[in-house]
């Protein structure tokens, strides 16, 4: 069983930033922006993926998500904890492993052969869900995945992600609208803070990363996404 760790959710934040800082996950691209799945363009990139390599990061990220699950929703409300494909699924079994519960993952789409299953695992009906992948942009994967834990019969209304881009406004209420409610342990508001107080970028990247922060979807389009 896991080891409670509550703190006040600002430090948890500004810890979790350090150690993304100290493991290099976060990338900022000087001369051509990154192009996301969505076409998005953004500056600035956080591989959350790094994370599994690093175990005393992994293992102090974890403490910190499980305890603000008790915290924040409870002891004993998940039956099971559900990785989306891929990224999610080893923060999945990491959390699954802290709340010693079942874990299964979903794919994006159905195999389309065999059982032509989205869920690997042993899922039952009326079974109480936790999703996990390692960040949330506009929430739309993870609409995806929660129909497909519902279409299987099961419930699914919590998701955790560690990361949280907190730049497009209505994130929270379109998850909401759904019935699905996302805790997290960081955003780039909190990246950014650390950055400006520990000079973890120049002057010129601060600047830029602020204006794409602040207007995500003008700064795209004005650098080649959409």
């Amino acid at each position: 069983m896991y080891s409670l760790t509550f703190t006040k959710p600002e430090l948890v934040a500004e810890l979790t930033a350090k150690m993304l800082f100290e493991i290099e996950a976060v990338h900022f691209m000087s001369d051509k922006p990154f192009i996301f799945t969505s076409g998005k363009a953004s500056p600035v990139y956080i591989d959350c993926r790094k994370i599994i390599s690093f175990p005393r990061v992994r293992s102090t990220l974890m403490d910190f998500g499980a305890a603000k699950l008790a915290e924040n929703i409870g002891f004993e409300e998940f039956d099971a904890v559900a990785g989306g494909e891929t990224a999610g699924i080893p923060f999945a079994a990491f959390i699954a492993e802290r709340l010693n519960l079942p874990m299964q993952y979903i794919r994006k789409k159905s195999k389309g052969f065999g059982r032509d299953a989205r869920i690997e695992g042993d899922i039952q009906t009326g079974q109480r869900i936790l999703l996990v992948e390692d960040l949330t942009t506009d929430g739309g994967s993870k609409l995806n995945f929660a129909e497909a834990i519902r279409d299987a019969g099961a419930e699914v209304r919590h998701t955790f992600v560690i990361f949280y881009y907190d730049i497009y406004k209505n994130t929270i209420s379109i998850l909401n609208e759904k019935d699905l409610r996302l805790h997290y342990l960081v955003t780039w508001w909190d990246m950014l803070s650390l950055a400006k107080k520990t000079n973890k970028f120049d002057s010129k990247t601060i600047d830029t990363v602020e204006d794409f922060l602040n207007n995500p979807i003008d700064w795209s389009q004005k650098n080649g996404g959409n």
